[in-house]
């Protein structure tokens, strides 16, 4: 067993950058974790920090292994600082040395780990042999931050699907939008920019079909520079009522684009919609002919996500709460509607749900108020 570490501010302080290093590749690594790494030499009046890493696009190299090659020799007696406990043992699709072997053999001196993983290629095999091979290893550094980074992996693990971001922006008033009239617009370019960085820390963006139908999105990232980092587009639609002309299936061959549906929607419907690239991906109906969520996710943690960043407005995101597979709920709090919201932006269960979510970080963003929720 990993045993507990006892709070140090220099671990904390090389733990908080090995976070930060985790953050930056989050939706690029599914469905491996981003994981952080850092590796420190520790011997002389200060610390010098010798190499850092993190878990490459795709999946591979991991960030212990860049860290490790980076510094090379120097790396014999220095502290290395990692999100989540290396892996163990080897996956059927990698035949190298895992990351227990590479830090055996360079002879770290001391080991930090943020989060144990529950990942059979880890779950805690790696601590006997680095204790055989005298490495004093401890977790727990930055436990509630390194579990924020890696819950999507630990979700897909633990539970066989991504978690389960919801976003919702509200007026002062508590509504998201009116049922006639335009779009409300509630939240200014400060916090729209902030729900862009969300998108590219996503494996995958979803709405439902209803968003699809008024709003026509692009569900892209459009920020300068991190346009190539739009995740795959899902969208909700039991039916196929996605038109062609939508553009999140017109440009379904630029951007990934998977439409989930049920069983009985539409042969021809699908047929349309493929021949633009986009994939079709069929679950059972539930009770009332929607898409089953709960089977829908369980589907989308084959596929490899990790991280579903929910964007469909109250309707899905309380669908997705009375299943409950929220994990995480951002609430954006904007400008006044000004007598026009009559759609609250926090429907029955989600209120009911709330009540199971820990409140851990607010954020002023400009005029606008963001709110954070995760599951405990």
């Amino acid at each position: 067993m990993l045993r507990l570490l006892a709070p140090d501010h220099q671990d904390e302080r090389f733990m908080r950058l090995a976070v930060a290093l985790g953050e930056r590749n989050l939706g690029l690594t599914w469905p491996n974790p981003s994981v952080g790494a850092v590796l420190v030499d520790e011997s002389g009046e200060a610390p010098v920090i010798l190499s850092q890493g993190v878990t490459q696009p795709g999946g591979r190299p991991h960030a212990e292994r860049i860290a490790l090659e980076t510094a090379g020799g120097r790396s014999k007696g220095a502290t290395l600082y990692v999100t989540l406990e290396p892996c163990a043992a080897r996956s059927s699709s990698h035949h190298g040395p895992s990351c227990t072997d590479l830090i055996v053999a360079a002879g770290i001196g001391r080991l930090v780990v943020g989060v144990p993983d529950p990942s059979p290629f880890a779950a805690g095999q790696g601590p006997e042999r680095f204790g055989r091979a005298g490495i004093p290893t401890a977790v727990g550094c930055l436990a509630a931050e390194g579990a924020r980074l890696h819950r999507g992996h630990s979700t897909r693990i633990l539970k066989g699907r991504p978690a389960v971001t919801v976003k919702l922006a509200r007026s002062t008033e508590g509504f998201a939008g009116s049922r006639q009239g335009p779009r409300l617009m509630l939240t200014g370019e400060i916090a729209n920019g902030k729900v862009h960085l969300m998108r590219v820390h996503a494996d995958a963006i979803m709405v439902g079909v209803g968003t699809v139908l008024a709003d026509d999105p692009l569900l892209n990232v459009r920020l300068p520079g991190l346009e190539a980092r739009s995740p795959v587009r899902i969208v909700v639609d039991s039916h196929l009522r996605t038109p062609p002309s939508a553009r999140v299936a017109a440009g379904a061959r630029e951007i990934p684009t998977w439409i989930l549906t049920t069983v009985n929607a539409p042969v021809d419907a699908e047929r349309t919609l493929t021949a633009l690239g986009v994939e079709v991906l069929r679950v059972s109906a539930d009770e009332s002919g929607h898409v089953a969520l709960e089977e829908a996710m369980q589907l989308l943690g084959t596929r490899g996500l990790t991280r579903v960043f929910c964007e469909g407005g109250p309707g899905l995101a309380d669908a997705l709460a009375k299943a409950d597979l929220v994990d995480e709920l951002v609430l954006i709090t904007g400008r006044s509607a000004r007598g026009q919201g009559d759609v609250p932006a926090l429907g029955l269960a989600l209120q009911d749900r709330m009540d199971f979510l820990n409140a851990w970080a607010e954020e002023q963003t400009g005029p606008d108020l963001f709110m954070f929720w995760e599951r405990p």
